[in-house]
């Protein structure tokens, strides 16, 4: 049975892209959710800390920020100042469509999340460039004469160009007081990425890291907000989702992933997507 602390899904992409404008005057609370398509977000206003994946990103304004599908994330809103934001959601097929051999548009979403660095930070007056970007895409989704889809995709394209070259050129030497995290909690969610088919129980991950239960579990829901098992489980379904994409047969995916009944599987992936596996598919 889920509750209301399990991490959920959010928002559905029916279209290759789709971009909002959006200003929250009052206090504005997300619980921890993920994507299945990549996102971008544009800061235009308010005091925002952004908690990625264990990181958490302190925004200024006109930073960009690149949220990989699947990646568990969280804005927290300090309440009293407006907060504005340009939001792109972006669907892979689309990125893959314009891609070629040295120019994989979706780059910029994998280095981010291989990293760990999931902001770009534009310098002076580069930073009004890449809100003109963002304007332009927005400009562009409205309009309704020749060629309206053409010059809409162009202007997504040249942005995901931009920031593909913007993201390939950052130095990975990143300002430390860009984000904060606990490099023993990173720790933990590295092993258990490494070891998601096998058993792993609060008792394994504290021994592995000579930590107590207690201190584990506490310290774990306080820096991705879900405990330990809902964390474990939301990664084998994602892993078990994407080799389904990807043709593996389902049961495959399912015992590839750490599931080891079956039908705990379906009911925990029915839960997540809304669908069967097949379905889904």
């Amino acid at each position: 049975m889920l509750d209301r602390s399990e991490i959920g899904k959010r928002g559905y992409l029916h279209e290759p892209y789709r971009l909002f404008h959006l200003r929250d005057d009052r206090a504005l609370q997300l619980d921890y959710h993920y994507h299945e398509f990549d996102k971008l977000v544009l800061l235009l206003g308010g005091r925002i800390v952004y908690h990625i994946e264990g990181r958490s990103y302190p925004l200024q304004p006109l930073d960009v920020l690149l949220v990989s599908r699947n990646l568990i994330h969280q804005p927290v809103v300090e309440p009293g100042v407006p907060y504005e934001r340009m939001v792109l959601w972006i669907d892979r097929d689309f990125m893959a469509r314009y891609s070629g051999p040295g120019a994989n548009l979706a780059d910029c979403f994998t280095l981010t999340a291989g990293r760990g660095m999931h902001l770009y930070r534009p310098r002076g007056e580069e930073r009004e460039h890449w809100r003109a970007l963002f304007e332009h895409v927005e400009s562009a989704v409205r309009d309704e004469g020749f060629a309206a889809q053409l010059l809409a995709d162009t202007c997504a394209l040249q942005l995901l160009v931009e920031l593909n070259r913007a993201v390939l050129g950052m130095s990975g030497e990143e300002d430390p007081a860009s984000y904060r995290f606990d490099p023993k909690m990173e720790e933990v969610t590295g092993y258990i990425m490494e070891h998601l088919a096998e058993e792993l129980t609060i008792d394994r991950l504290a021994g592995a890291f000579f930590l107590s239960r207690y201190y584990l579990m506490h310290r774990f829901k306080e820096v991705y907000g879900c405990s330990v098992q809902q964390y474990v489980r939301q990664k084998r379904l994602q892993r078990a989702a994407e080799a389904i994409r990807r043709d593996v047969p389902v049961l495959k995916a399912a015992e590839d992933a750490g599931f080891g009944d079956y039908s705990v599987f379906l009911r925990a992936f029915r839960a997540a997507y809304g669908k069967s596996p097949r379905e889904w598919k």
